[in-house]
């Protein structure tokens, strides 16, 4: 039986999310949109309670085409709200809208998203090494100065702890605890 990060349930879609995903260098904008809007969305709930909501979300934000996003209007945005694929409040919606905006912004200036967000780490994967779950921040200096400047930005939802999971789940930093079967094979 292969050992997994203590956080990862027995769920076959935590278990493929871990497995497969979560850790993984992400480096396609709109994949890393995705993952910046999904983290948001999980403010107050449960990482499980958005996987399986997933595929609502892409099909209710346009496959998470940010150009498309930035143009849903306040009806388009009222209408999401009777949408039960996606979890239906107001500010998030809204905040996905208006981080759309912002993302074709930082697009337009530094020419990827990718080249902009994984700045924060100087271009590479963080390798951490720890042995337990306990020894995992909510946030780390590098997610508090990627938060503060995405704030300053216009994006909505993107504390540093919000941004930490993100980059966790993008693998920005490889937090799979040692024992974990995947910390290995992220290198």
């Amino acid at each position: 039986m292969k050992t997994r990060c203590a956080w990862c349930t027995s769920d076959p879609i935590y278990v493929r999310y871990h497995d497969k995903e979560w850790g993984v260098p992400v480096h396609d904008d709109r994949r890393l949109f995705e993952m910046l809007v999904l983290e948001g969305a999980q403010a107050g709930l449960s990482w499980l309670t958005i996987l399986k909501r997933r595929e609502g979300y892409r099909a209710a934000f346009a496959g998470f085409n940010a150009k498309k996003i930035a143009r849903f209007s306040a009806k388009k945005q009222a209408a999401l709200m009777k949408d039960p694929g996606i979890i239906r409040n107001r500010l998030k919606i809204s905040a996905t809208v208006d981080n759309a905006r912002a993302f074709l912004a930082v697009q337009k200036e530094h020419g990827t998203f990718d080249r902009y967000i994984w700045s924060f780490v100087g271009g590479k994967p963080k390798k951490n090494r720890r042995k337990s779950h306990a020894e995992i921040p909510a946030q780390t200096p590098e997610a508090e100065a990627m938060s503060r400047d995405l704030k300053k930005r216009g994006f909505r939802f993107v504390g540093p702890t919000i941004c930490y999971a993100f980059m966790q789940a993008v693998g920005m930093v490889n937090d799979h605890t040692v024992d974990c079967f995947r910390h290995a094979q992220l290198k």
